[in-house]
C-alpha cells in the first residue's frame, strides 16, 4: 500500500500509514481540543492552595487601561509559571500554547476557547501571546505605552523567601542552609556580562540558598566578583525570615571553600545560634600539618590497595585575614591517584549540643562525612533548576529582566517541589526530580470539551500513573478543604 496524504475538500487532513495485519492505519486531525499537559490541573489546584501566582502578582504594578485588558496580571504570571513547570522554556513556545484551552482553564480564563476576544484575529487563542509576556519581562527596562507591568525587585525577592520559608517545619530544632553559586554562560552582549576565569567564558554568577530541596534565594549576580560576594547580606535576610517562622531553631550554614571568607565566618560567629561548616582550600601550612596522617593512610593503602582516609582535628589561624584561631577538620586521604587532603572549617562544637540525641555527630569524621558531604544534595537541586526548570535561560539583553526570569524559574520549581512534598510523599515519586514528576504526572494527554456549564477533561484510559494522579488530586482537594 502506498504511503500518501490525501485531503478531501470536506474532510480534515488524513494520513495513511502501513497496514496492521490487514487493518488500515489512518490518522487525521479531527479529535478536537486536545492537550499534552493534562497534569496542569494539578498545578492549578496546588497554586490555588499556596497562592503563588496571587502573591507574585502583588509584586507588580499594573498600569494598563482596564477597559482593554483581556489577560489579568495573575493570569499572565500563572501562564508563564505553569509553562516553565511543564517544560516550555521559551516565550516563543506560547505562540502555540496560547491556543490550549486546558492551560487557559488552569489560569482561570473565563473564556477557555477564546471565542469572545476583542480582536477577530485573536479569537480561538484564549491565552496571551509571546509579545505580551515579553512586555511583562521588559517593563522595568523600557518606558513606552506598551510596557506597563513594572515589578518591584525587593518585593519579588521577599515573596520567594516568604513562600519558601512557609515550607519549613515551624518547630524545627535545627535547619541547615546550603549556599552555592553556579556559572550561567551568556551568549551575546548582555548587560552585566563579565569574563570569569574559573568558567573560562563570559557569564553571570547566580547565588542560591536552600534548605534541603527548598530554594529560598535566587540572586542573579555579575561575575566580576568571587562566589561569596553579597553572601552575608543574603544570609542576613534569609536568617531573619527563618527566625520569624522558627524563632528557636539552630541554623547551620554549609558551603564549599569559595565561601570560606573572613567576612562570612565573622558574620556567622556574630549571630546568635548560627553555626557554619565550610570547605577550606588546602595550602602548604595545612597540608604540612596532616603529613603524619597522610603517611599512615599511605601505608594502609599500600597494604590493602583501596582508598584510605584518616581524620585529624586542629586549631588553625591564617597569618593575616583571620582574627582568631578556628576549628579545622582535615581528611587525609590516599587513593590510587595519590594524596587527596581536604579541609573544612567550623564553629560547631566537637562535643555536640546538650539536646543532641547523638552527641558525637560533630566529631571529626562524622562532621566531614555525614554533615559536610551531605551538601551534595544542593548540587542536585541546582541541577533541577538548570536542567528541568531552565534557570540558565537568562538571554534577554537586560540584567533586570534576566533576574526576573531567574525568579520565574525558582517559583516554578517551588510548585514542583511542593507537588513532590505534599502530594507524592509515600509514593514511588517521593524523591523524584522535577523532570521526572513532569514526565510522569503532568505530561498526560487530555481531551477538553467546553460547554456553558462545565469544562470536561478526559484523560487516557491507558495512562499508567492513574493511581499517582488520583492520589495527588485527593491530597490537593483535602488541602483546599482544610484551608478553605
Amino acid at each position: 500500500m502506498s504511503h500518501s496524504i490525501r485531503k478531501p475538500a470536506s474532510a480534515p487532513l488524513s494520513l495513511a500509514f502501513s497496514d496492521l495485519h490487514g487493518r488500515q492505519v489512518v490518522a487525521d486531525f479531527s479529535a478536537g481540543h486536545l492537550s499534552s499537559d493534562g497534569g496542569v490541573l494539578l498545578l492549578r489546584q496546588l497554586d490555588r492552595g499556596l497562592g503563588v501566582s496571587r502573591l507574585l502578582a502583588s509584586c507588580f504594578h499594573d498600569q494598563r487601561d482596564a477597559r482593554f485588558v483581556e489577560h489579568s496580571l495573575r493570569a499572565l504570571l500563572a501562564q508563564r509559571l505553569y509553562a516553565l513547570a511543564l517544560g516550555y522554556e521559551d516565550l516563543n513556545d506560547h505562540s502555540d500554547l496560547r491556543r490550549d484551552p486546558l492551560l487557559a482553564t488552569a489560569v482561570e480564563s473565563r473564556d477557555p476557547l477564546g471565542q469572545t476576544r476583542l480582536m477577530p484575529d485573536d479569537r480561538g487563542n484564549p491565552l496571551a501571546a509571546p509579545a505580551t509576556l515579553n512586555r511583562l519581562e521588559l517593563s522595568n527596562n523600557k518606558s513606552s505605552r506598551y510596557h506597563k507591568l513594572r515589578h518591584d525587585p525587593q518585593a519579588l525577592e521577599a515573596c520567594l523567601l516568604t513562600l519558601a520559608v512557609r515550607c519549613l517545619p515551624k518547630h524545627a530544632r535545627e535547619i541547615v542552609l546550603d549556599i552555592d553559586a553556579t556559572g550561567d554562560l551568556v551568549h551575546g552582549l548582555q548587560e552585566g556580562r563579565y569574563f570569569n576565569a574559573y568558567y573560562g567564558d563570559y557569564c553571570y554568577l547566580p547565588l542560591y540558598i536552600m534548605v534541603g530541596s527548598v530554594v529560598l534565594w535566587a540572586q542573579l549576580r555579575t561575575a566580576e566578583h568571587g562566589a561569596a560576594h553579597g553572601a552575608c547580606e543574603a544570609l542576613a535576610k534569609v536568617v531573619v525570615a527563618i527566625r520569624r517562622r522558627c524563632p528557636k531553631t539552630r541554623i547551620i550554614v554549609r558551603a564549599d571553600s569559595a565561601f570560606a571568607t573572613p567576612a562570612l565566618l565573622d558574620w556567622c560567629e556574630s549571630q546568635p545560634a548560627v553555626y557554619y561548616v565550610i570547605g577550606l582550600a588546602p595550602n602548604p601550612t595545612l597540608v604540612r600539618t596532616v603529613q603524619p596522617a597522610l603517611a599512615e593512610a599511605r601505608a594502609q593503602h599500600c597494604l590493602t590497595g583501596v582508598a584510605t582516609r584518616r581524620f585529624e582535628e586542629l586549631r588553625y589561624q591564617t597569618r593575616d585575614s583571620w582574627s582568631h584561631p578556628r576549628r579545622v577538620v582535615a581528611k587525609a586521604e590516599v587513593t590510587a591517584q595519590g594524596n587527596n587532603p581536604r579541609f573544612v572549617v567550623t564553629n560547631l562544637p566537637a562535643e555536640g549540643f546538650s539536646d543532641d540525641a547523638q552527641p558525637n555527630r560533630f566529631v571529626a569524621q562524622a562532621l566531614y562525612e555525614v554533615v559536610y558531604c551531605a551538601r551534595g544534595q544542593c548540587e542536585n537541586v541546582l541541577k533541577q533548576q538548570l536542567l528541568d526548570l531552565n534557570a540558565e535561560r537568562t538571554s534577554t539583553h537586560y540584567l533586570a529582566s534576566n533576574q526576573l526570569r531567574l525568579w520565574f524559574s525558582a517559583f516554578a520549581y517551588l510548585l514542583l517541589e511542593r507537588m513532590r512534598s505534599l502530594c507524592l510523599r509515600g509514593t514511588e515519586l517521593a524523591t523524584a526530580t522535577a523532570g521526572t514528576i513532569r514526565l510522569k504526572l503532568l505530561k498526560v494527554a487530555a481531551s477538553i470539551t467546553v460547554s456553558a456549564r462545565r469544562v470536561y477533561v478526559q484523560l487516557p484510559s491507558a495512562y499508567p500513573y492513574q493511581h499517582l494522579f488520583a492520589r495527588a488530586h485527593q491530597r490537593l482537594m483535602a488541602q483546599s478543604a482544610d484551608t478553605g
